[in-house]
């Protein structure tokens, strides 16, 4: 991250579209690659690998943002995909430790998330509007309801909605269950606020001419 940005101003061209598809690369691999461990083992399931968790979504999204360069994708994947994935990393739920396959896949893919989010700040130079957080949060909203719909459907618990982490989490201290997925609420919007905050910054500091 701390290369991405201090070589922002260098990426020009053939660079910044060579970085660009790798990061293409990085994310379809680590998707193709974890569902095709899950298929070789036999463990492939509805309940964990279809694309309703937030940081799996936001691999999707990251990936048609950066082949299409769509605002409105941008919009919502950075605000779910810097806060989620980012997450993600400090508290991740793994259930395979160092060195199996699943634990560098897990990193490789929730990195390549927010590497993309910030290639497309820092290279492509896109911003955020108030708007855009409003959209953002949403389209969570919406999305979480199909993912709660699934959830029932099949019997998984995406997006954590049914159940908390089997594993330790900043969830645990957000209450019980239902009562935890308003606190969900409340934290997903603080979140998006703070990340929301240096694009307000900037904004303003541009029109002050500073």
């Amino acid at each position: 991250m701390a290369g991405l940005f201090t070589f922002r101003n260098r990426l020009k061209g053939r660079a910044k579209s060579w970085l660009k598809w790798l990061l293409v690369i990085l994310l379809v691999l680590s998707e193709v690659s974890f569902q095709f461990w899950y298929g070789l083992n036999d463990q492939w399931d509805v309940t964990i690998n279809l694309p309703f968790q937030l940081c799996s979504l936001s691999l999707y999204l990251c990936t048609i943002m950066l082949i299409s360069n769509n605002y409105r994708i941008f919009e919502i994947s950075f605000f779910s995909s810097m806060s989620g994935a980012f997450i993600a990393i400090i508290t991740p739920e793994l259930f395979f430790g160092f060195p199996h396959f699943r634990y560098f896949q897990f990193f490789l893919a929730h990195l390549s998330i927010v590497l993309s989010c910030l290639y497309m700040v820092w290279i492509e130079g896109y911003r955020l509007s108030f708007g855009s957080l409003i959209r953002a949060f949403a389209a969570l909203n919406g999305i979480a309801v199909i993912a709660y719909a699934v959830n029932k459907v099949v019997g998984a618990n995406y997006m954590f909605l049914m159940h908390k982490p089997y594993n330790a989490s900043p969830i645990d201290y957000l209450g019980e269950y239902p009562w935890y997925l308003l606190s969900l609420e409340g934290v997903s919007l603080i979140l998006f606020l703070l990340l929301y905050v240096p694009f307000y910054l900037f904004e303003k500091n541009r029109k002050s001419g500073r």
